[in-house]
């Protein structure tokens, strides 16, 4: 058995905590977030019973499943390890695991609402993500039961189900309605609930989970505490829960009160009430029924009043809220070309309600369309073209499709935008690479051009300012010049190459003591960063609009990230130092970060923080409280001109910026 085949005590945690925010059914829709998911992502017959739960979720149930997403989406670390150190408390995990964790927790919750549309994709992401297999076989070493099996797991979670019956088995569907819509007898039937799954056996002669869970010391009042935390938090995580619970009941009954009634066979025949078909969710509009296929080219063919309707829907589901987005879920289409004309009315109407993108997605692709910028009709283009557009010009290893993107303004092709379209790509074929080397390759004039990327799950997103044709590679970048820094930035400079943030210096070199000038620097941050934008404008006059470094010195420049020796003056050959570094990256981040908070106190570690100028202190002071600079020997030296090699370690600590 594989260690992908095994999923044992640590996502059990989980899958317990996220079952039950999700409420009662932990047989159907625990399973979704974690242990059958091969199953579920398989059988027409389990999706069949997870779904005849949903559909009897209202349009104001499905927007608290959809807050639950958000909320969740929006954890930072600090947050996640507050409500979860019941649990965390007793792993104690390292700083990445817990990360991991975070990410886990996010995508199980993200499942819970993506199965709503019938979207079961996320299941096997889940499941087959590398740090959550990694994950997973340290606390099954720790908790001594790597014995356990997906197919054990699906047997405990089903059984659970048959055991909260049990436990509500005398009450009738009416009365357990009435518990269910209560708060006090909410609560008071999910503590009987957690007792029960705490002792329940997965079957003959297998482990139980109360005896790998007391090996770790977790028991059911950390579950408890655990639960009441996420409530407190996270404000929609109740409403959703009791959202499903009492769909759970509607879907599948129970007794009479007399013992009679449905005997919980789980096949949907419940006699509460019929299934009915399940109300579209505000932000996400199914268009798939309106795609037709014509010579291997898929076109949408959206009514605009429909659209217009979806973004009040949206609207009125986020009161006060900036920046939303719809989704315009086209489903999964047979045909190499797809093409989604958004009329000019579509986006005058999508600006005047306050939406700033439009999202378009199928077959695992996204690409997401701020509005602002356009005043007349656009047509997205996506063709995905045969793997020889890119294995004819490199020996690389391709690790997604080939995609080549345009976008139409009134017919016209449009060659740059003033605000970057994103695109998501999915992965494929990843086994054996190396993950942190990925990075989306652009296709110019027969050569690649690496543009980054950020790693989510089994997808990488990077936004855009430009279109061409587009597939993520391993890039793996050497260099025969570093081995005096190997130790400490060996890593993080083929990393940051991969991603075309920085480069070499040619004939295989990195010149790693090199010193770094602020225009290699302007380059390096905004490639890092995925702030590249071509209509920025910059007026030094020692920056000329032919500079190799003319795009980034701009973009620097208009985010206020780097300001010149002077009004006029730039100076971009002078060397940086790495206080004027630190800030840079400070500046950069709070741009895109506008929530990050600096401790002041943070320099105060550094024994030189007095040589630091009054107008860098600041970003310093943010660079340290985030550890994206470290010293040395207790000081920071910042008045010393950096090198390449620490430029390339704070770089790979901005990208990982959490």
């Amino acid at each position: 058995m594989t260690l992908k085949k095994k999923l044992v005590v640590s996502t059990l945690a989980a899958s317990m905590v996220a079952a039950s925010v999700a409420g009662l059914p932990l047989g159907s829709l625990g399973a979704v977030g974690t242990a059958s998911a091969a199953t579920v992502s398989s059988s027409t017959a389990v999706k069949e019973k997870v779904l005849a739960v949903y559909k009897q979720l209202s349009a104001t149930d499905a927007v608290y499943l959809y807050n639950l997403k958000t909320e969740v989406a929006a954890l930072d670390e600090a947050t996640f390890e507050k409500i979860f150190a019941p649990i965390l408390d007793k792993l104690a995990l390292e700083p990445e695991e817990k990360t991991t964790s975070l990410k886990l927790f996010q995508s199980v919750t993200s499942v819970v609402y993506d199965v709503y549309g019938n979207d079961f994709s996320g299941i096997q992401v889940i499941r087959n993500n590398d740090k959550n297999i990694a994950l997973v076989s340290k606390i099954a070493t720790k908790a001594g039961v790597s014995g356990l099996t997906v197919d054990s797991v699906a047997e405990f979670l089903s059984s659970i189900e048959t055991e909260l019956r049990a436990l509500v088995g005398s009450k009738s569907s009416a009365d357990l309605l009435a518990i269910l819509t209560s708060e006090s007898g909410y609560d008071t039937l999910l503590d009987e609930a957690i007792a029960k799954v705490l002792s329940h056996t997965t079957g003959t002669g297998a482990l139980t989970v109360s005896q790998a869970l007391d090996k770790l010391g977790v028991t059911a009042n950390d579950v408890k505490q655990t639960l009441k935390n996420l409530n407190n938090t996270i404000k929609s995580a109740k409403p959703a829960a009791k959202s499903l619970a009492v769909a759970y009941v509607k879907a599948y009954g129970f007794s009479d009160g007399n013992g009679n009634g449905n005997s919980g066979s789980g096949n949907g025949s419940g006699s509460v009430t019929t299934p009915v078909a399940p109300v579209q969710t505000p932000g996400i509009y199914d268009v798939s029924k309106l795609v037709s296929i014509v010579d291997g080219k898929a076109t949408v063919k959206l009514v605009d009043a429909d659209v217009i309707k979806e973004f009040d829907k949206l609207v009125a589901a986020n009161p006060g809220k900036t920046g939303l987005t719809l989704t315009l879920n086209l489903g999964t289409i047979n045909a190499t070309t797809v093409e989604v004309p958004l009329s000019q009315a579509i986006i005058e109407a999508a600006k005047a309600r306050g939406i700033a993108n439009i999202a378009i997605t199928f077959n695992g692709v996204t690409v997401t369309i701020p509005v602002s910028q356009f005043s007349t009709a656009i047509s997205l283009t996506v063709t995905t073209a045969k793997p020889e557009v890119v294995t004819s010009v490199t020996k690389l290893k391709l690790a997604s499709d080939v995609y080549e993107f345009t976008l139409s303004v009134n017919g016209v092709v449009q060659s740059t935008f003033k605000q970057p379209i994103t695109i998501k790509l999915p992965l494929k074929n990843t086994d054996g690479l190396d993950k942190e080397l990925l990075s989306v390759g652009k296709l110019v004039y027969g050569n690649l051009q690496f543009q980054g990327g950020v790693l989510d799950g089994e997808f990488i997103v990077e936004p855009r300012d430009t279109f061409s044709s587009y597939a993520v590679l391993e890039n793996k970048v050497s260099f025969n010049d570093i081995a005096t820094v190997q130790a400490w930035a060996g890593r993080q400079i083929q990393v940051v190459a991969a991603k075309g943030a920085i480069e070499g210096v040619g004939a295989g070199k990195f010149a790693p003591k090199s010193n770094v000038t602020r225009a290699e620097f302007s380059k390096m941050l905004i490639r890092a960063l995925n702030l590249e934008n071509n209509s920025a404008i910059q007026s030094f006059s020692d920056v000329s609009s032919t500079a190799w470094y003319a795009p980034y010195v701009a973009v620097a420049a208009e985010k206020g990230i780097i300001t010149g020796r002077s009004a006029a003056k730039f100076d971009p050959n002078a060397t940086i130092t790495r206080a004027e570094m630190a800030t840079m990256i400070s500046r950069a981040l709070k741009s895109i970060n506008p929530d990050a908070k600096t401790d002041s106190t943070a320099i105060s570690k550094f024994s030189d923080a007095a040589k630091i100028s009054a107008s860098l202190r600041d970003g310093v002071a943010f660079a340290a409280s985030h550890n994206l600079v470290i010293g040395n020997a207790g000081k920071f030296n910042p008045n010393d001109t950096a090198t390449r090699a620490e430029a390339a370690v704070i770089i790979y600590r901005t990208i990982n910026f959490k």
